[in-house]
């Protein structure tokens, strides 16, 4: 008798087509989870060197996060979300970090958007404190540092005068000096100046503390520290970049979120998938099983066996694997980094331990789906075991079908809950439906497969002699037919819930845009209208009503899934309440906003269910720079998905906003009032605007789309080796059907049929779990049923007929041949 080893190497040297398909869906999987690794690695550890604050060693900044605590005991856990907005420091504790023994000096860094008014008609600019310079090093090229109304710049002549729009209104000021690299756009300020036209009254972005002489740079932050007590993160070497910009921050949340819950659930697909592949392949070769143990073989034996064919297969596919896996992760990382989504200095992390967890997952996948699939042909009776290969057993497994079960009615539960409730909570409780559902598919599949022979048989059997032999098969070899239906379950689920998603909210968003916009000429800016753009508007000739909109979001404490904070886009109003309604419907269901005034807000009515407050009560809130305030409800509205979730004066953002000038202008005005507001920014129309609108919406619809292609690309790819697999198993049966007179015709026309039916049960199952999933999951959100348009819909089901009919038409073709 060969040893197991031996026995694992003759079959793959005489059988390599048995493993071909194990092979490919190790690979698949590999590169699935490497890419996803990839991703999240990058997440946790990229940084950049500091660039303006390079010459300081160490940076005392606000922290830019909320930190708040999940769990209780052992579960206990503390998380952050970053504030929407830069928060910043008291003006008072530059003397304090001044104090620490080993700081020759601290410095107050501050910097304001502004724009120069003029010729260029408001050109973006950036203004600094002049005090920074001492650890930027700059100098002035020509004339000399600004005194209070003097400004240097990069460009103008010494003596020229400029005007500056600043959040704190325009100012003139006389150009004192130029400095700074040629073509960029600068603005030095004296210290006076800044600090008073910044918006943030007595606040500064971050302290750079200068060491003395021989004092280490570890030394001088803990001074820091502890002169400060606590009120400031004290930052050194490459965390100093985080202070520089926030987009470093931003872009790692992202990659981690996309390389950790988007590829946990990417990986489990993965794993799963293959996990099907091996089993398959295992089960096909229960003959030559059956065979061994009527030899002599031991149970021990054939697991040996087993076990070592996956050592043979699972690490070269895991390594190969990684190949395409690094190749995706750069692909889908240039593209973020292309839409703005990471900064440019941010470099794609490409580390050893995520490639060896994609191999050592992919191996661990191969054992325990060998171990899991041998169990039953190693330990039967060799006399049953011979008896088993030549027909399939029907009797369902003893684990397998209540743990199916079990599932099956997890999804009802979450189904259930995901439907009363409303928000992001139900957004949570449906993903749990379709991860409970596709897990019942996996497991109940030979049962749900002679469910779906036994019904679709019955058409079959009306299509002569092909047909009724497909639906004969169907119903027989229920495993085999299972095997090919669950991964076009999993393309058709993910693929729908992914994309429809998708298609629904932004549907409702564009509905309410559309619907909630009823100004006539709206005037657009995305770098800011100018401070005093309203006044200006309601003073033009034909403009009868002009409201400024200034675009950001809040935090809302213990208002997410599970008592976690929630991020809601929110709206500065430059005007009245009583304009707005005007000029945006936003759906009031109760409450009026003629009563929107400092210290009060208008609220989405499912966030404030979400929330639990209502009209009157005051909504405990984090405003953009991570202030605390408590606002009194004085409206509910219906429309906040596409417009904003909250409404707030602008006199309660102004100081909390690094940019506090309005974005975006509406107007009820003549159509002759177009021309002079055009001098203010971009006059579009309201259908105009939500178009544009739906433009800035595009990098999430790519993100989805990014990420419905990987799911579902995947799972097709699965489909396609499954179906594959089990054709070219079935080379003696077809051969057999041949030798009894069968025609060629009559084969192709059963395999043909065979695949039909696989196609209509994964399309129907896969699309009742992905609107089981979307209905309660978009009524929580929008409040309305998921919108699916039929085209598209119609072109996933499509393509998964043509995959389905060519992976069992060609090989079927080879087998006759």
């Amino acid at each position: 008798m060969h040893r197991p080893n031996r026995l694992a190497r003759a079959a793959l040297r005489f059988k390599p087509s048995a493993f071909a398909g194990t092979f490919v869906a190790l690979l698949m999987a590999a590169m699935i989870v490497s890419a996803c690794g990839l991703l999240l690695a990058t997440g946790i550890t990229a940084s950049v060197p500091a660039q303006r604050y390079a010459a300081a060693p160490v940076v005392a900044a606000a922290d830019q996060s909320f930190h708040y605590t999940t769990g209780s005991g052992e579960d206990r856990d503390t998380q952050s979300v970053a504030y929407p907005d830069r928060a910043r420091l008291d003006n008072s504790l530059v003397a304090k970090a001044a104090s620490a023994p080993g700081a020759a000096e601290a410095v107050a860094d501050l910097a304001l958007p502004v724009r120069t008014v003029g010729t260029d008609n408001n050109t973006p600019a950036t203004a600094h404190n002049w005090a920074s310079t001492a650890f930027t090093g700059t100098k002035p090229a020509t004339g000399t540092a600004p005194r209070p109304g003097e400004a240097v710049t990069t460009a103008g002549a010494v003596g020229e005068r400029i005007t500056l729009d600043t959040p704190g209104g325009k100012r003139e000021f006389r150009i004192s000096g130029t400095a700074g690299a040629p073509g960029t756009n600068q603005v030095w300020l004296n210290d006076a100046d800044a600090r008073a036209l910044s918006g943030h009254p007595g606040k500064i972005d971050a302290i750079a503390v200068l060491p003395k002489p021989g004092t280490p740079t570890a030394t001088l932050a803990a001074q820091v520290e502890q002169a400060l007590g606590g009120q400031a993160q004290v930052l050194t070497g490459d965390d100093r970049a985080t202070v520089e910009d926030s987009g470093l921050a931003k872009a790692k949340e992202m990659l981690t979120g996309l390389g950790g819950s988007f590829g946990g659930v990417a990986a489990m697909v993965a794993v799963f998938t293959a996990a099907g592949t091996v089993a398959l392949s295992v089960g096909q070769r229960r003959r030559e099983y059956a065979l061994l143990r009527a030899i002599g073989a031991t149970p021990r034996q054939i697991r040996r066996t087993i076990a070592t064919e996956a050592l043979l297969v699972a690490p070269l596919a895991g390594v190969l694997g990684c190949l395409p896996g690094v190749a995706l992760a750069t692909w889908w990382f240039g593209q973020l980094r292309d839409k703005g989504a990471i900064p440019d200095t941010v470099d794609l992390a490409i580390t050893p331990l995520p490639l060896l967890i994609a191999v050592a997952a992919t191996v661990l996948t191969a054992l325990c789906a060998g171990a899991a699939a041998a169990r039953r042909p190693s330990k039967i009776k060799p006399g049953q075991a011979l008896a088993e290969s030549a027909a399939e057993r029907l009797r369902p497994g003893w684990i397998r079908t209540p743990l199916g079960v079990a599932s099956l009615v997890g999804g009802c539960v979450f189904a259930g809950v995901a439907a009363s409730e409303t928000g992001e909570n139900a957004a949570n409780a449906a993903l749990g439906v379709v991860m409970l559902f596709m897990l019942a598919v996996g497991l109940l599949g030979p049962l749900l497969a002679r469910a779906c022979a036994a019904v679709l048989g019955v058409p079959l059997r009306a299509a002569g002699a092909p047909g009724a032999l497909a639906a004969a098969n169907s119903r027989t070899n229920a495993r085999r037919l299972a095997s090919a239906i669950t991964p076009i379950v999993l393309a058709m689920a993910f693929s729908s819930v992914l994309v429809f998603m998708h298609t629904s909210e932004e549907k409702a968003t564009e509905d309410q845009q559309r619907a909630g916009i009823t100004a006539n000429q709206v005037v657009t800016a995305p770098a800011g209208l100018p401070s005093d753009a309203v006044a200006r508007a309601a003073a033009t000739p034909g403009v009868d009503t002009a409201v400024g909109l200034t675009r950001t979001a809040v935090l809302i404490p213990n208002a997410g899934a599970g008592s976690t904070p929630r991020d809601a886009s929110a709206q500065g109003v430059t005007g009245t309440g009583t304009d707005l309604a005007k000029v945006q419907d936003l759906g009031i269901r109760t409450g009026s906003l003629a009563s929107l005034a400092p210290g009060t807000a208008a609220i989405d009515a499912s966030l404030a269910d979400t929330a639990g407050v209502r009209t009157g009560d005051r909504l405990p809130l984090l405003l953009p720079d991570g202030t605390k305030a408590a606002p009194k409800i004085v409206a509910t509205y219906d429309r906040g998905l596409g417009l904003a979730q909250l409404t707030f004066p602008q006199a309660d953002l102004r100081t909390h906003l690094t940019s506090p000038t309005p974005t975006t202008l509406l107007t009820r005005a003549t159509p002759a009032a177009a021309t002079p507001l055009a001098a203010l920014g971009h006059v579009t129309d309201a259908a105009g605007y939500a178009t544009a609108q739906s433009t800035d919406r595009e990098v999430n619809a790519w993100a989805n789309a990014v990420m419905a292609a990987v799911l579902g690309g995947f799972a097709a790819v699965a489909a396609v080796n499954t179906l594959v697999m089990t054709v070219f198993d079935r080379r003696r049966e077809l051969g057999t059907l041949r030798l009894i007179g069968t025609t060629r015709r009559q084969v192709l026309k059963m395999i043909r049929w065979e695949a039909l039916l696989v196609v209509a049960a994964g399309v129907v199952i896969g699309s009742a779990i992905a609107l089981a999933t979307l209905v309660p999951m978009m009524n929580g959100l929008t409040g309305r049923a998921p919108y699916v348009p039929p085209l598209l819909y119609a072109s996933f089901a499509g393509g998964i007929l043509v995959l389905g009919l060519a992976a069992t038409a060609l090989p079927a073709r080879a087998a006759l041949k």
